[in-house]
């Protein structure tokens, strides 16, 4: 079973029961549909660090990572010098590996010319929202055909750190796919979002 009944008494995905910060994120957060540029290109940055690593690692440091980020501003992290990254690798309240620091702060750039050809990040990300029609099983997959095309385009543009299942990742979170286990309170909840969510 993909699920399991929370101290509330309400069915939820299983994963929502692993730590105690979960329980919010997984029903105020996770799956719901988001267009905001700011919070994907967080989301995607976030993933990014989160690769080899827990997501209750970086969910926990998350503040920290906003603080360490000028909240994930892309119009200010593009401007990162290297003096930023020293900066950032004395920062014990983040992840302090060099590659990763260099990888978001090259992608806030890359973000940027996103935004100059399509008018915003979300716009050019949701292009790849998957057709709900076609998809499995809940939680039963790593990548998805959008996923592997959504992080090709990225790397083709020069991103880093966004592999199919980083990516895939990301767009479960962000509502691309709604991957809440069938039987989990929050499905419908977020396929209610879904249906009235504005595509950019």
């Amino acid at each position: 079973m993909n699920t399991i009944i929370g101290p509330d008494g309400v069915q939820r995905c299983r994963w929502s029961d692993a730590a105690p910060e979960f329980l919010h994120y997984h029903d105020t957060e996770w799956g719901f549909p988001v267009s905001d540029d700011r919070r994907l290109f967080e989301k995607l940055c976030l993933e990014s660090f989160q690769s080899g690593l827990s997501w209750r690692t970086i969910l926990a440091k998350r503040e920290n990572f906003r603080a360490a980020f000028a909240n994930f501003d892309i119009n200010i992290m593009a401007d990162f010098t290297a003096d930023d990254v020293e900066r950032l690798l004395q920062d014990k309240g983040i992840v302090r590996h060099r590659g990763k620091i260099t990888a978001v702060i090259n992608n806030a750039a890359r973000a940027q010319e996103i935004v100059a050809e399509e008018g915003s990040l979300a716009a050019f990300i949701w292009r790849f929202e998957p057709d709900a029609s076609q998809l499995g099983e809940p939680q039963t997959a790593s990548t998805s055909v959008e996923s592997i095309a959504l992080s090709k385009e990225l790397k083709k543009r020069d991103w880093k750190f966004v592999g199919p299942t980083t990516v895939y990742a990301f767009m479960q979170a962000m509502g691309l796919v709604n991957d809440h286990a069938t039987g989990c309170a929050m499905r419908d909840k977020a396929e209610q979002d879904r249906q009235i969510f504005a595509r950019p």
